[in-house]
This record gives structure tokens, C-alpha cells and sequence, in this order.
């Protein structure tokens, strides 16, 4: 199929790039020659320019050899957005090793799978969580365990303050064997003398999915894949100035968003990163306004709480010249208003853990479609397959179906998972199981999951159709909605609403207003009202957990009903 989005491109974006073969830890090494006294990132007012995180990171792969680390080894990371965490990641990299990214936040089951699942033989992870970590290790293959403290980076003056009103953040680590100090390591190692290092189709990292329908699967990505696709990701802004622009480092770099659209874009490019270990609005606006931010990849949360909490609107955007949103879908309102108080364009996207993450994104400084993912990057191709026969492309403009895609940055296959790779990947193509549309001018739209599709009495209904029309709701600040049991054949529709601050409404306001737009199939037949939607760590909305709640609740008014009979 003729590429038509290309014609959509924005002057300056190549149709096909030029990729430099060049491997993560070898750019590190590139910007630290170019821009050696640009910061590379900044945490909490201490400075790291490229220089000092180049012979960091040297001295950290320095320390890992010394543990025994060897080319092919993988190395876990347990950490938020600290200096420690780009150190130890890129000096794991020029070490040859596959680095392991693991969320700090998660619960133990999902962090013992992993860690049985990608068997690291070193863990560096955040003081408070080596406790647990010393109960999982029993069971896996994990060897040593290397401790950071939060304010080992901090300025003098945080540094002395840090324990007397943080003292649930820092812990003392534990005097045992295979145990061991980050800093202290740094401090005995030498930074490592030049090594082959890895080669661009070597594995850089296993990353694990966000598991919204299931167990979180592993995702290895070689440096060819996130190396391009953060090549990829830089060409769709050609204004951008290399050595010059500040991104905040608000999206966690355990997620494949954060780590190529804010750490390995940085890392290439020259670009400070403003590292934010707790990513909160109120956190990331105030980083943005305090270090003139120009650059701001985060997802929907940052956007929506900035357009509705009046408190954050003192923290001034000005600077910013782009937004990458991504992860999930953003309010239609909400795009307009943002860009309204700050100036700055919010480019919506889309990508998998499977594609290093980036395949889509409206063009920045050109023609945007709100609501849309925008257009495939630079030699990434993209098609629309029919639900019902999935050997049959559709090529009319507007027909639904499941969204292939295919590129340099496509993952080669799952972690120890033959079947779901197989069901996965087709002849290159790789089946993302959302369903999109391509519209006459080359922009595709997220409808939704394909296992999100409600099916009433055979109708297939999208969630995206019903949560706009809520959306479009004045008071209405996000939505969700999901299937239910109904009582007859099918499914029927459930919505769940979080209002605008300060704001009131009934069900029945709400209902009203959706009979004005919506078929009598897509109506909801209730709307529960919540303080805040359930989220997994990285922002998404957890539709399992609205099924669960909804069970929950519909059983304790059945129960309540029967006491009262």
C-alpha cells in the first residue's frame, strides 16, 4: 500500500532515515566529546555534565566487572529517575551487559517473576526495597545485590537535611555478604579501559510489558532497536537543537517511553535531562518551570491535572516548545486548553514495549489531527487488518481493524515465550492487538484494545465512542468504560467518571447528556462516580481493576438487598 502519510510530513522530516550505526553506550561517549561541560542531567540541583557521566558510567562498568559482570550478562535495575539509574544503566551497556529495567513500585509477585524470568546476576536497586529483594533472591539466580540511597547525589545542604524529614526514604544497608554500596564502589573502581563493547544487534535491555490483560512479559530490545528508534524519534522534531534543549525526566526510565524519549534521546543528543523520581504533576510542572524545560514527554495525567488544578498553573510553561503524549488517550478538551495556556503543542503518539516503544506521532510544527496518534515515523509502515478475517488488509480510509506494524525498531520475539511470539509477530509484522483506523490523509486512531471491545447482542461497541461523548461532559474531568454482564446475550456498557474539582453531578445529568450523542446499544446503563481511576505504575487506566470493582460493588448491594428483605 502506497505510503500516503508521507505527504502529511512536515518539512524537514526525512520519508527514510539514514541511521548512524551506533551503539547506546558509543553515543554516550560521543555527546560526552561534544557538549563535555553540558549537563547531562540535573537532580534536585546537582549537575552531572556529559563529561563526568561518561567516565560515571566507565567506573560503574569498572565495578560490575569487578562483581564478577561479564558480556552477556544481565544486570537488574530497581530504581526511580536517579543519577544512579543512568549511571548504572549505560555503565552496564559499555560493559557489554543486558541491562534488566524492573518497576520500583511493583508488588512482590510481579517482581519475583521477573526476576526468575530474566535471572540478572546483580540487582541495583533503591536501600528501602533491599529487604525484600533479600527474601525474593532465595529463589532466583541473583548473585549480589549493589545499594543507592537517594541523597548520595543530593547537594550538601539536602544531604545533611535528607534523614531528619525523610526517614522513611533512607535506609542503612545491611552489612551482609554479597551486598554492596553504590558509592563505595564508585569510589574504589577505576573507570574501565576501552572494551570491544556490544554490537548493535547485542540485547541492550529486557523490558516488560505493562501486563493490563496479564502476566508482564519480558521484551528484549537490542541496541539496533532503541538506538533507531531514538534516531527516529529525534527527526520527527527538526527544530530541536542538539546540545541546547532541556527534557524532563518525569516518565520512569523502567518504561520503554521514558527510556528512549527522555534518557537515550538526552544521552544522543545533548539534551539535559531533568530527572523527577516521583512523577506527580505537580513534581514534573514544577521541574518544567524551574529549569526552562523545553522539551516534556509524559503521559495524559501531567496534561489533564495542569488544565484542571488552578494550584499548578503557577508554575509557568512558557519555555516548553513540545509535548510527547503517550500511553493512553487524551481528552480532546484537554489538548486544546493545555496548548491554549502554555503555547507549547502536544504531539499524541503511540507505541508498545515491543516497538522500543515509538511507531506513531502527530507531526510537531505541522498539521495535527487531536484525538489521532498522528503518522508513522520514518521508515516505519503501518496497516490496518481486518477482525474478522486477519490475513485481509483494509485499505478504505475510516474501516476499523487491528493495527500491524513493522520497522527497525520491532523487537525480534518475547523473553522465553514461543507461543506468544508466534501469535505476536507475522512475517516481520507485528499484530499490536489495538484497533485503529487509517483516515485519507495517512492519520490512524486508537479505538481501542481488541480485548476491550464490548459485544452487545453482536454489535461491536469501542470504549474511545463512549468516553468522548463523556469526555465532552463540562464537568467531567476523565471516564472509562468497560463491558459488563448483561441480562440478556452480550455485554453492556459500564461508566466510570472522575468529575472536575470543585464540581457536581448525578448519574442521571450524565445519562442525559449521553442519549443526546450515543446509539441506544453504546448507552451506559450506569455511571459510578470515583475520586481517581485506578492506574498501573506507569499511568494507564486498569480496566481489570474497574471489572473487579464494579463485581465487588454489585455483590455488596445484592448482599445488602437480601438483609434487608
Amino acid at each position: 500500500m502506497e505510503k500516503i502519510w508521507r505527504k502529511s510530513y512536515v518539512t524537514g522530516v526525512p520519508h527514510e532515515m539514514r541511521f548512524e550505526e551506533i551503539t547506546l553506550p558509543a553515543a554516550l561517549s560521543r555527546s560526552a566529546a561534544r557538549y563535555r561541560d553540558t549537563p547531562a542531567l540535573v537532580f534536585q540541583g546537582t549537575e552531572v555534565t556529559f563529561h563526568q557521566l561518561d567516565e560515571m558510567a566507565s567506573r560503574f562498568a569498572s565495578a560490575l566487572k569487578g562483581l564478577g559482570v561479564k558480556p552477556g550478562d544481565r544486570v537488574g535495575i530497581l530504581l526511580p529517575n536517579l543519577i544512579q539509574t543512568a549511571v548504572a544503566v549505560y555503565g552496564a551497556l559499555r560493559l557489554g551487559a543486558t541491562v534488566c529495567m524492573h518497576n520500583p513500585r511493583s508488588d512482590d509477585m510481579p517482581l519475583r517473576h521477573q526476576l526468575t524470568d530474566a535471572e540478572p546476576r546483580v540487582l541495583v536497586c533503591l536501600d528501602v526495597l533491599v529487604p525484600r529483594i533479600l527474601e525474593m533472591q532465595k529463589r532466583t539466580k541473583l548473585e549480589k545485590i549493589v545499594s543507592c540511597h537517594i541523597r548520595d547525589y543530593l547537594p550538601f545542604l539536602k544531604k545533611q537535611l535528607f534523614p531528619l524529614v525523610k526517614t522513611k526514604l533512607h535506609l542503612k544497608t545491611p552489612q551482609a555478604e554479597g551486598i554492596y554500596e553504590f558509592t563505595k564502589l564508585m569510589e574504589s573502581s577505576e573507570p574501565i579501559k576501552e572494551t570491544k563493547g556490544p554490537g548493535l544487534d547485542d540485547t541492550a535491555f529486557i523490558l516488560y510489558t505493562s501486563a493490563t490483560t496479564g502476566i508482564p512479559k519480558g521484551v528484549p530490545l537490542s541496541h539496533r532497536n532503541l538506538s533507531y528508534n531514538t534516531q527516529q524519534v529525534r527527526a520527527w522534531f527538526p527544530t530541536f537543537k542538539d546540545g541546547r534543549e532541556k527534557v524532563v525526566g518525569c516518565l520512569p526510565f523502567f518504561h520503554v517511553f521514558g527510556l528512549t524519549c527522555a534518557l537515550n534521546i538526552g544521552i544522543f543528543y545533548g539534551f539535559t535531562d531533568i530527572l523527577v523520581p516521583l512523577p506527580e504533576p505537580k513534581n514534573i510542572a514544577e521541574a518544567a518551570h524551574s529549569y526552562q524545560a523545553s522539551f516534556i514527554p509524559a503521559l495524559p495525567t501531567l496534561y489533564t491535572a495542569y488544565v484542571n488544578d488552578p494550584s499548578l498553573t503557577k508554575y509557568s510553561l512558557k519555555a516548553v516548545k513540545g509535548c510527547f503524549s503517550g500511553g493512553a488517550p487524551l481528552a480532546l478538551g484537554t489538548i486544546r486548553q493545555f496548548e491554549k495556556m502554555t503555547g507549547a503543542q502536544i504531539c499524541e503518539g503511540f507505541g508498545l514495549t515491543e516497538s522500543s516503544p515509538v511507531t506513531h506521532i502527530n507531526p510537531y510544527g505541522g498539521k495535527t489531527k487531536v484525538g489521532t496518534i498522528g503518522l508513522p515515523l520514518p521508515d516505519t509502515d503501518a496497516k490496518i487488518m481486518d477482525l474478522d478475517d486477519p490475513t485481509k488488509e483494509i485499505t478504505a480510509p475510516g474501516v476499523p481493524g487491528e493495527l500491524w506494524v513493522t520497522g527497525p525498531q520491532i523487537m525480534q520475539g518475547y523473553l522465553n515465550l514461543a507461543k506468544e511470539t508466534q501469535a505476536t509477530l507475522k512475517d516481520g509484522w507485528l499484530a499490536t492487538g489495538d484497533i485503529a483506523t487509517m483516515d485519507f490523509e495517512g492519520f490512524f486512531s486508537i479505538i481501542a484494545r481488541k480485548k476491550d471491545i464490548i459485544v452487545c447482542e453482536s454489535q461491536r461497541i469501542y470504549p474511545r465512542d463512549v468516553e468522548e461523548v463523556i469526555f465532552s461532559h463540562p464537568k467531567i474531568q476523565e471516564a472509562c468504560a468497560i463491558g459488563i454482564e448483561g441480562p440478556g446475550k452480550g455485554e453492556v456498557v459500564k461508566a466510570f467518571v472522575v468529575l472536575k474539582k470543585g464540581e457536581t453531578a448525578s448519574e442521571q445529568d450524565i445519562l442525559a447528556h449521553c442519549r443526546k450523542k450515543l446509539a441506544p446499544h453504546q448507552m451506559p446503563t450506569s455511571i459510578d462516580f470515583l475520586d481517581e481511576m485506578p492506574r498501573n505504575p506507569v499511568g494507564k487506566t486498569q480496566r481489570r481493576e474497574l471489572k473487579r470493582l464494579h463485581l465487588l460493588r454489585t455483590y455488596k448491594a445484592k448482599e445488602a438487598t437480601q438483609k434487608n428483605a
